[in-house]
């Protein structure tokens, strides 16, 4: 069965490749992120779908893990800012999905990362943390970013004391604060 959502528009190419060029290219020693792609979300999906989308609220079933996606994504026209698709720079494999977005109930812009299980230990996620950090800082001129990670989640909460960010949870939305840390992150930290 052909799933209709995942089918390119042909006829709408042109304003594909203009809406995908406004997405900044980063690109850091081993890896490029750059704007996510109809044909990453097969790569994509089990972060959603498999037991390892416990830590963002799933996992989830097809609709609601591709509305994710979805959201995810849409920032960049709402906000000018969202979430890259992190690949590997030697031949493009998708790797995960870095970025900044605001859900419904985050008091500000989270700085958030959700990588595949192929791309566990290898430190790709703290290397893509690090570009879209600087980005953030240094481009965009923000002056503090908040994660939010759930506390069962040890890999992430090592990744964001990696990344020098420091728990907050005083920034926490009282629908967050049984199940997650806030690790503020600020330019001074940069790694």
């Amino acid at each position: 069965m052909t799933r209709a959502y995942l089918q390119p528009f042909p006829e709408a190419e042109t304003t594909l490749a203009a809406l995908t060029a406004a997405v900044p290219l980063l690109d850091t020693e081993r890896l490029r992120l750059r704007a996510p792609r109809l044909g990453d979300w097969e790569v994509l999906a089990p972060i959603w779908r498999s037991e390892r989308g416990a830590f963002i609220g799933g996992p989830f079933d097809e609709r609601e893990a591709w509305l994710d996606f979805n959201q995810a994504i849409a920032g960049w026209l709402l906000r000018g800012v969202g979430y890259w698709t992190v690949t590997l720079r030697e031949d493009g494999t998708p790797l995960g999905f870095v970025g900044l977005g605001v859900e419904t109930e985050d008091p500000e812009l989270e700085f958030g990362w959700l990588m595949t299980e192929a791309a566990e230990g290898h430190g790709y996620a703290f290397e893509a943390c690090q570009a879209v950090r600087a980005h953030a800082f240094d481009t965009l001129g923000l002056k503090t970013l908040v994660s939010f990670v759930d506390r069962r989640n040890a890999r992430s909460i090592s990744l964001a004391r990696r990344l020098g960010a420091v728990e907050d949870d005083s920034v926490l939305p009282e629908a967050l604060a049984a199940e997650d840390f806030a690790f503020r992150h600020s330019p001074e930290a940069q790694s």
